[in-house]
Formats: C-alpha cells, sequence, structure tokens
C-alpha cells in the first residue's frame, strides 16, 4: 500500500506567507497609505473641534444679540434645536426692532476691525481664499487666519449679517490642514492635498453631510472638473469629522422633512423649466453679489475695516421692515419645507436674501454665501412647486418637495458644485427619494450656468490649475530639433577596426575627445561607420596598455555605432542616451555624416533654458486672456 505523504498547515503557511506579504507590499504602499490615513483622521478631528467652536459661538452670539437683545425669535431648523410650534406674524415683529437696524452694522464694525487689524485675508466668504490657496499660494495659510475667520464670522453672522457658515468653515478647516502639514514639513503637494481634507473635515461636520462635504471640497476647485487626487484623504477626513461631531452634537438631519416620492418621469418635464429659472436668477445672483462689492463698496474713499459695518447698516435697514433676512435663514426653509409660508413672503425672501448677502459679503464682512444660496433656492422651489400645484394638482401632489429641489439645484448652478450640491440636499435632509430629479435639474443649471461662478478663484479644469503646471508643462524636448543645440566641428579623429590599443589611448590623450568613431578602411563619402569607441571602456586597461597592445584592437573593443540626426528631436536624443548610457552621440547630416557630436548635459542645459523661457510667457498668456 502506497503511503500517504502528510502535508503540514505549518510548513504550507511559512512557504505561502512570504509570497502573499510581499505581493500585498507590491501592490499597497502601506507606509503611504497608512500615513495618509493617519494624518486625514487628524485633520477631520481637527476639523471637528473646529466646527463644534464656531457652530456654539455663532448660536451663542445669535441668542444674545437677536433673540434676548432684540427680542426677534429667530427660526431654526429642526434638526439645530427649532420646534414645530411657528407664529408668522410674531416672528416678523421683533419686540425690539430698532436694534434690528444697529446690530448688523456693530458686528460689521467689530468683524472688520478684527479681521483688517490682524489677517486681512480673512475678510469675505473664505471659500475663494482657499481655492486661491490650493491654486496659487503652494497651498499656504496661515493658522492666524483660520482664528480671526471664526470670530470675525461670528460676529457678523450672529449680529444679523445675511451670510452663512460654509465658507468660514471651509476657510478655518483648510487653515488646520495647511497648517499641519506645514508643522509635518511635508511637501507642496501634500500641504495641498491636506488643505482639501481640511476644507471636507469642516464642511462635513457642520453641514452633516459627511460624503457631500469631501465631494464639496474636490469640487469647488473646480468649474468643469473635480481634485480627483484629494478625494480619499477628503472621504476619510469628512467621515472622522462628521462621526467626532455629532457624537458630541447628538444631533442628525440639519432639516426634518415628510417623505417625498418621485412617482412619475413626467414629473421630470416641469424641472426643465424651473432649471432654466433657477440658472437666470443664479447668474443674477452672481452679478449683484460682485457688482456689490467692485462697483459700490471697492470705490469707496473709507478704510477697509469701516466698509463692513457700512453694509450691515444697509442690512439692518432691510431687516428693519424684514427680519427674515438676517443670519443664514436655515430655519425659513424648514418652514418652507413644512408648507407654513405664503407664495409672496417667499418670493420677498427670495429677492431680498440676495442684496442682503451681496450688502454683507461685499463690503468685506466675513461670512459664506452657501446658507443664502440654499435659502434662495429653497424659496424658488416653493414658489414653483406651489403655482405647478395649483395648475396642476394631479400631477403634482407635493409642492413641498420643490424645496429642496431648489436647494440643489440653485447651489449647484451658482456654485458650480451639482454633485456635491445633490449629495449634501439629500444628507441635510436625510431624504433620498428625490436624487433623480435633483440631479437631472442641477445638471441643466449647471450646463446653462457655467460661466458664472459665486467663487471666482475657480480654474476652468484640472488643466487649468497653476498647481498642476509642473505636471501638464507641454513636453519641450519633443519641441527642440537637435540641429539648435549641437555645436558643428570642424575635425574629429576617426580609428579603423585594426589600430591597436595604444594607437587609441593616445587619441584620446592629445585630445579632449571621449567617443572615436570606427571607419571602414577606403569607404568614401560618407564613410561607413563600424562602430564606437568609448573612452570609459578603456580606462581599465591602462596600467597594461604595452602589454595588451598587440593583443588588442578597436574591433575588439567598439560598441554598437548609435548616432542621433539633425532632423530629430532632444526627446528623441534622450530616449538614444538611456537605451545606450553613452557619454555622446555623434550627430549625422542629411548625407549620414557626422556633423558634431552631443552630450546629456547639453539636453539638460537647453531644456532648463526652454522651461524658463516657457514660465515667463505663462503669466503674460494668462494676463492677456
Amino acid at each position: 500500500m502506497a503511503r500517504r505523504n502528510h502535508v503540514d498547515p505549518a510548513q504550507v503557511f511559512r512557504l505561502f506567507y512570504p509570497r502573499t506579504l510581499l505581493a500585498w507590499t507590491q501592490n499597497f504602499d502601506w507606509r503611504i497609505t497608512g500615513r495618509w490615513m493617519f494624518y486625514s483622521a487628524i485633520i477631520g478631528v481637527l476639523g471637528a473641534l473646529a466646527a463644534l467652536v464656531f457652530g456654539e459661538l455663532v448660536t451663542l452670539l445669535t441668542r444674545l444679540i437677536l433673540i434676548e437683545g432684540a427680542g426677534y425669535p429667530v427660526p431654526f431648523p429642526r434638526g439645530e434645536g427649532g420646534t414645530d410650534i411657528f407664529d408668522l406674524e410674531q416672528v416678523l415683529h421683533p419686540a425690539r426692532r430698532w436694534l434690528l437696524l444697529i446690530a448688523p452694522a456693530v458686528g460689521g464694525l467689530l468683524a472688520g476691525w478684527i479681521v483688517f487689524t490682524f489677517a486681512p485675508e480673512a475678510e469675505g466668504h473664505g471659500t475663494d481664499s482657499v481655492i486661491r490657496a490650493f491654486h496659487r499660494e503652494r497651498g499656504f495659510m496661515r493658522l492666524r487666519a483660520g482664528l480671526v475667520k471664526i470670530v470675525a464670522a461670528a460676529l457678523t453672522i450672529g449680529s444679523g449679517g445675511s451670510a452663512g457658515r460654509e465658507g468660514p468653515i471651509t476657510q478655518i478647516g483648510a487653515t488646520l490642514g495647511s497648517w499641519l502639514a506645514q508643522r509635518l514639513r511635508l511637501s507642496e503637494r501634500e500641504r495641498r492635498l491636506f488643505l482639501v481634507a481640511g476644507m471636507a473635515a469642516g464642511l462635513s461636520s457642520i453641514f452633516r453631510s459627511p460624503l457631500g462635504g469631501a465631494f464639496f471640497a474636490v469640487e469647488v476647485l473646480y468649474r468643469e472638473d473635480i481634485e480627483s487626487e484629494a478625494l480619499m484623504p477628503a472621504i476619510v477626513a469628512s467621515i472622522t469629522g462628521y462621526s467626532l461631531y455629532t457624537s458630541i452634537e447628538r444631533s442628525g438631519t440639519v432639516f426634518v422633512t415628510p417623505r417625498f416620492e418621485f412617482v412619475s418621469p413626467l414629473e421630470l418635464l416641469p424641472l426643465i423649466g424651473f432649471a432654466l429659472c433657477c440658472a437666470i436668477v443664479g447668474i443674477f445672483y452672481v452679478r449683484v453679489f460682485y457688482g456689490t462689492k467692485r462697483r459700490i463698496f471697492d470705490p469707496l474713499p473709507l478704510p477697509p475695516a469701516l466698509k463692513p459695518a457700512l453694509g450691515g447698516l444697509l442690512v439692518g435697514a432691510i431687516a428693519f421692515f424684514f427680519p427674515a433676512i438676517m443670519g443664514s435663514s436655515y430655519g425659513w426653509l424648514q418652514q418652507a419645507i413644512d408648507g407654513n409660508l405664503p407664495l409672496g413672503f417667499m418670493a420677498l425672501l427670495a429677492l431680498l436674501k440676495i442684496f442682503a448677502t451681496s450688502l454683507t459679503i461685499g463690503s468685506g464682512g466675513a461670512g459664506g454665501t452657501f446658507a443664502p444660496s440654499l435659502v434662495i433656492g429653497g424659496m424658488l422651489g416653493g414658489l414653483y412647486g406651489e403655482g405647478l400645484h395649483r395648475l396642476f394638482p394631479t400631477l403634482i401632489t407635493q409642492p413641498e418637495a420643490y424645496v429642496l429641489i431648489g436647494m440643489g439645484t440653485f447651489v449647484g448652478g451658482a456654485a458650480n458644485v451639482p454633485i456635491a450640491a445633490t449629495i449634501m440636499i439629500s444628507e441635510m435632509t436625510g431624504s433620498y427619494s428625490l436624487l433623480v430629479p435633483l440631479i437631472f435639474a442641477g445638471v441643466i443649471t449647471h450646463l446653462v450656468a457655467r460661466r458664472w461662478s459665486l467663487f471666482e478663484e475657480q480654474v476652468r479644469t484640472h488643466n487649468d490649475s497653476p498647481a498642476h503646471r509642473a505636471e501638464l508643462l507641454p513636453d519641450l524636448l519633443r519641441q527642440i530639433p537637435v540641429a539648435a543645440v549641437v555645436e558643428r566641428v570642424p575635425y574629429f579623429h576617426t580609428v579603423e577596426p585594426g589600430h591597436t590599443l595604444r594607437e587609441m589611448l593616445d587619441l584620446f590623450t592629445r585630445t579632449r575627445e571621449v567617443v572615436l568613431p570606427v571607419v571602414a578602411p577606403g569607404s568614401g563619402r560618407p564613410p561607413r561607420y563600424l562602430g564606437l569607441v568609448l573612452l570609459e571602456d578603456l580606462q581599465s586597461l591602462l596600467r597594461e596598455a604595452d602589454a595588451l597592445s598587440p593583443l588588442i584592437v578597436a574591433q575588439d573593443v567598439q560598441v554598437p555605432f548609435e548616432a542621433v540626426r539633425l532632423s530629430d528631436t532632444l526627446e528623441d536624443a534622450l530616449n538614444r542616451f538611456l537605451e545606450t548610457r553613452y557619454p555622446e552621440l555623434p550627430v549625422l547630416d542629411e548625407r549620414g555624416e557626422i556633423v558634431g557630436f552631443l552630450r546629456p548635459h547639453q539636453l539638460i542645459s537647453e531644456y532648463h533654458r526652454a522651461l524658463l523661457r516657457h514660465l515667463q510667457q505663462t503669466p503674460e498668456v494668462e494676463a492677456r486672456s
């Protein structure tokens, strides 16, 4: 009977484990992957803590100044402490209305003084500062700017300025990511990725949108592209920040919504008109926003620190008659979702929110444009949905659903973030059944309005970003012919296959040549080249040259003849150098005769010159465009 071979599991494990481990090591660089996971999680924690501090400060100032001071019962969304009890008349008639007139001016004055004294880059909505730092400032942001932004934005929003928390938390989180990268002395590329991860961490925390925050961070940098390389760090930081934030706040979604349903494809048809409406209003919003800044506040002969106070005073004048425009106005979105707002009120809020936000931020106040954009879009959606419901009650049975669709569609078009807006609205409301109409309307609005954006620092695509200019430089070597670089030589030495070792060494000693072409005896013009003798190949034979000379001739030590032509490019020459490792390559003319020699250092020098010319011309091209 044949004896069965016993298989020892331990031996099998020892045999295959090293190979398995090697395969994992080759396919996954755990030093880089693990480090990135760790750092992204740290950024997520920092972003969540910053969002907690900032959010609490905004809430505290809002209660002290608007609710208790002015007697204005600011409505909040139910996910942020709002209640089901709502009285429109009571909300629109504050007990001390006169305080609404001066509160935004005082808040703007204090915020302006803090910003322009300690960190001028903290003015405005903040998102543009982050985009500019990513594209044009090598990912550098000062930690001081983030700290100043927390205080200044809280004062602006808490005192009633028409602004949101998106821009400030974007700048705060990005600043923390950039600061961490600087402390760790990381590369420029990693600093930029940390900046994006910090942005995602802050956004996902304060808006309770883990996936949407990550996509916003990578999408907002461009008008028609995303920063795909930063997506994974952004997601890790975003999820970490969201998890920490919600574990402390103990809250779910920002808005509480009924169960909306997308039933019939016919419901998509009215969305075409609504998407076009959002695009038109979005373009109007952008033009008013930047027109207010450039045509009203920039030319004013006032110190920059005083301009936010003037903007706040004008906002207070609007709020005196219509307090709903103050702060982020998120509570009014909740009331629109619940169906508690009349059509005239929603139309007035959408219009006045455009002007109030432009005055608040265009004057230099610190605050974001995301929340006002949500409110404007939500009110437009409420108007459109209720209007359609009255015309087609059997087709449009849930007009309040258009509030959510309007929020995502308008923000996606005005900020060029259609993907992020769709995801964020779904996560902020907990309503995923409207993904199809959100995407459908958002894409149409983006296609129509993509030339306009609330973020003027956005570039069109990845290829237009100065951050990627080094990666995307044209292949300069391919544009330069060998003829432009090679120095023609009037005379050079050649050897024949029978030349001895001593004769070749004598030639190398008397000249500065490092390569000797080997030509066939008696060949005409052009000569027939058989190979090359390299000086470096003969150096090891110097001590025994006399003894070996009769035994070694040129054909014994020659290497294959390799050359480039005048019509070849420097890229061709570089490839030839990489293939042969020769210290010098002959250059042939159109007849096949050597006219000079090319060395690697000539390629490097010419490439550097061409690179400098390209970099000098690029700013001129950008300026002309």
